[in-house]
């Protein structure tokens, strides 16, 4: 054997709970983000689109945000995700 099994279980312990820590830092800042998301009714992701013509604002590279967009992975749209 390489590692003993006393070492092997408190690696994969120390590898479980920094994986759970990980996890909890997204959920918390996904939980933030909707949350500002809600509290402003959606107008801060596009308060960054500073735009003259409003049909154009799909197209522009001055939104980060596109509301028309359906965003999906190819594995999802295959259905393999």
């Amino acid at each position: 054997r390489l590692f003993s099994p006393l070492l092997q279980k408190w690696a994969v312990f120390t590898l479980s709970a920094s994986s759970s820590l990980g996890c909890l830092s997204c959920l918390l800042g996904l939980a933030v983000s909707i949350g500002l998301t809600l509290g402003s009714q959606g107008r801060v992701l596009l308060a960054p689109c500073t735009f003259a013509n409003v049909v154009l604002a799909p197209v522009s590279r001055e939104c980060p945000f596109d509301p028309t967009r359906v965003y999906v992975s190819p594995q999802c749209a295959v259905g393999w995700g």
